[in-house]
């Protein structure tokens, strides 16, 4: 035997004694042969990768099929081997495994509101749900060994992940994946919120730990008197997890930090009932808080009796009771079921007869799923249902694109873009052009052509052939717009030319905010209308541009000068350059203001913009607002730094945190205790629980900053702060 083989073997044999051992390693062979001069990304021999996936199927018990398929799954699509030789060579199930998880490497993933639309997919082509296990354990390893990808990969693929993988796991009761993956995704897109998450957790683990321990013997000792045999342990904790509970019931980390988790884990079904009993009576339950998923299962098959109890210390201690068979189902979900299958007809963990096939068990999973609608549940958002009779169809570079059965490729055209549907004159579909009125098929690749001619429109034939309700309306709508928009353009004509006729300022009078104006005085709903008005000759140009100068007044308002949006710095005595810290090269006893937009402090590359009545504006070279000012290149001036003892500086930081109590009064005494002068403080809190904090004060000596950011890190919670370039930004 191939030595390589030994630890997977080891695996397979625990997991599943009956599996065929030479057929494995005759798939491993096989793929090895195949993929021979081909490396990772992390310049190992790709055959590392089939192998990884075949073993993490093979701790979850999955049958022998899966692990050769497993190990085979990507030598149709990356090799000279093809579908038809492997279906030679090792049958028709693992060729079809192999078929389902090329097919569903096909899927590209796009923005995320696709994400539904791609779980939807994903399970409408994974006829047997084996593909979608083996695609999962792939995408598990992947996530393992993100780090040698690109980082805009590395991103795509774990929102991907969080997105569709990750619920499709939860979905199917793999809570070992579905937690894995999470917990490497998290840590790829928010590493400054994992690393922070795990930093809180480390610092409290020694004491909590304690008094877990502590709980454990307590329900041990009770258990063994009440002569229950029975594993208590506690229950890992999940970084990704519990920033989700955060999200979801809107507390603070400690309170869900503090909440401990025991599992136990009885031989039988009266046990678990047993159990619950024996912990009632030592300690109080906390009303509602109990549920019984044994006498009514998940939606994905999970079994457990969950309660939360007022434990010692008056803290809360939320305990699972299980079997240790419903335990197994619990981690590995829908892959604990080859486990089992050979018991066809034994009782099962419920006492019932477990149903003989993996159809009639697929099937009485989406019967829970279609009935179970359990509020709690914080990915029920994620519900897919497959009797929604829609077909999945590709865009050239792999988008999915959902449409209704019977859908043609206008529909798509118009799935895709209005202009597209709009401007639609043919299409392909397959490699093959097609009439317009074709059906679509699932996994078709649809290319649509469209017109450059500026008079390109639909055509009223479609209305008789197109399934969805968008394209139905996109099309009566332009045939309704089309005779508006010629109104308009007549309207806004007319009304240039009444301009142009008196020699008005054309540009300053149509500038949207005054015609705006006067469409609402005149009860239009938008300029649009106005113009349209016009057009049809419901009011005349010439009315409109005599309310147009009359509305203003007949005279160009005032200039509005940016510069006057800046601040001035805490001045002593003359307000001049020396106060400020700065100095105007040629005239060093100009009043000198630093602006709020960009706060500069010495160090910045600044410019200086003279402003009317009011000194010289100081800004940092790359503030947004130089770019407008540069349009009046007499106005700006030549300025150095050059600080005195009494110069004061406005600076701007923001500060990112997880969300809790009293975090503003933390981060402001922070500040305090670094005798900074806070002038203002503004903090908005999202919806994923991030605190988004800035903050405005006044320093005397520029390089103290690094200090005061240093200190701010360092508060529980934050995970990054850095200087902004405005208070107001």
């Amino acid at each position: 035997m191939n030595p390589v083989l030994e630890p997977l073997f080891r695996t397979v044999r625990a997991t599943h004694p009956k599996a065929d051992l030479r057929l494995i390693e005759r798939a491993y062979d096989m793929a090895a042969y195949h993929h021979r001069d081909q490396k990772r990304k992390s310049g190992d021999p790709y055959i590392t990768h089939p192998l990884a996936v075949a073993t993490i199927l093979a701790e979850l018990g999955t049958d022998d099929e899966t692990l050769c398929a497993a190990l085979l799954h990507d030598t149709v699509e990356d090799t000279a081997y093809s579908l038809d030789e492997l279906r030679g060579d090792f049958g028709d199930t693992i060729g079809s495994l192999v078929d389902g998880v090329t097919k569903l490497d096909k899927v590209k993933f796009g923005d995320a509101a696709q994400a539904e639309t791609v779980r939807k997919m994903v399970v409408a082509m994974s006829r047997d749900i084996r593909v979608l296990i083996i695609k999962l354990a792939d995408r598990l390893h992947n996530m393992r060994t993100m780090r040698y990808l690109p980082e805009h990969k590395r991103h795509q693929k774990s929102r991907e992940t969080l997105e569709i993988f990750a619920p499709l796991a939860h979905r199917l009761g793999m809570n070992t994946i579905k937690w894995e993956l999470e917990d490497l995704a998290f840590a790829m897109l928010y590493p400054k919120r994992y690393d922070e998450i795990a930093r809180m957790v480390s610092e409290r683990a020694p004491r909590r730990d304690l008094f877990l321990q502590e709980v454990i013997e307590k329900v041990s000792g009770d258990l063994r008197e009440a002569k229950i045999r029975a594993v208590v342990k506690g229950r890992p904790k999940h970084y990704y997890s519990v920033y989700q509970k955060m999200i979801a019931r809107d507390v603070a980390f400690d309170d869900i930090y503090d909440l401990v988790g025991i599992r136990v884990l009885v031989d039988s079904v009266r046990d678990c009932y047993a159990a619950l009993g024996t912990i009632h009576a030592r300690w109080n339950p906390v009303p509602g808080r109990f549920k019984d998923y044994i006498a009514m299962p998940k939606f994905n098959m999970y079994q457990s009796l969950h309660t939360t109890v007022i434990g010692p210390e008056g803290k809360p201690v939320e305990l699972q009771i299980r079997t240790h068979a419903m335990h197994h189902r619990a981690e590995y979900g829908v892959a604990a079921h080859w486990k089992y299958k050979e018991e066809v007809g034994a009782p099962g963990p419920t006492g019932k007869v477990k149903p003989g096939s993996d159809m009639a068990w697929l099937r009485q999973l989406l019967d829970w799923q279609k009935e179970t609608s359990d509020p709690g549940e914080f990915l029920e958002s994620l519900r897919f249902d497959l009797s929604v009779s829609e077909v999945y169809v590709f865009t050239p570079k792999g988008q999915v694109i959902a449409l209704p059965e019977g859908g043609t490729p206008v529909d798509f055209a118009y799935a895709v873009h209005t202009e597209v549907g709009h401007r639609c004159i043919g299409a392909r579909v397959n490699g093959r052009l097609v009439p317009l009125e074709s059906r679509l098929g699932n996994g078709d690749t649809v290319e649509i052509f469209t017109s450059k001619s500026p008079d390109a429109g639909p055509s009223r034939d479609w209305l008789k052939f197109v399934k969805s309700g968008r394209a139905r309306n996109k099309i009566r709508q332009w045939f309704s717009k089309e005779r508006r928009e010629t109104a308009i353009e007549a309207g806004k004509e007319a009304i240039g030319r009444a301009m142009r006729k008196q020699g008005l300022p054309l540009q300053r009078l149509m500038s949207g905010e005054a015609l705006l104006a006067l469409a609402r005085d005149l009860r239009y709903p938008d300029v649009s209308a106005l113009y349209a008005a016009v057009g049809e000759g419901h009011i005349a140009a010439q009315a409109v541009v005599q309310k147009l100068v009359a509305s203003i007044g007949g005279v160009e308002s005032a200039e509005e000068d940016i510069a006057e949006t800046s601040l001035p710095t805490r001045l002593r005595g003359r307000p001049r350059g020396g106060g400020a810290g700065v100095v105007v090269a040629g005239d060093a006893d100009v009043w000198v203001r630093l602006s709020k937009c960009c706060t500069p402090v010495p160090g910045d590359e600044i410019v200086g913009f003279v402003t009317r009545g009011h000194g010289v504006s100081v800004h940092r070279a790359d503030c947004t607002n130089v770019q407008q000012l540069r349009e009046q290149p007499d106005r700006l001036v030549e300025v150095s730094w050059s600080p005195g003892d009494d110069s004061v500086f406005l600076v701007a930081i923001q500060v990112e945190a997880l969300d809790r109590p009293r975090l503003l009064s933390d981060v402001t005494r922070t500040l305090s205790d670094q005798h900074v002068n806070i002038l203002s403080a503004s903090v908005t809190t999202s919806r994923d629980r991030v605190a988004i904090s800035k903050f405005t004060f006044e320093m005397g000596d520029p390089k103290h900053l690094g200090h005061v950011l240093k200190a701010v890190r360092g508060i529980q919670g934050v995970f990054d702060v850095y200087r902004v370039s405005g208070a107001g930004s």
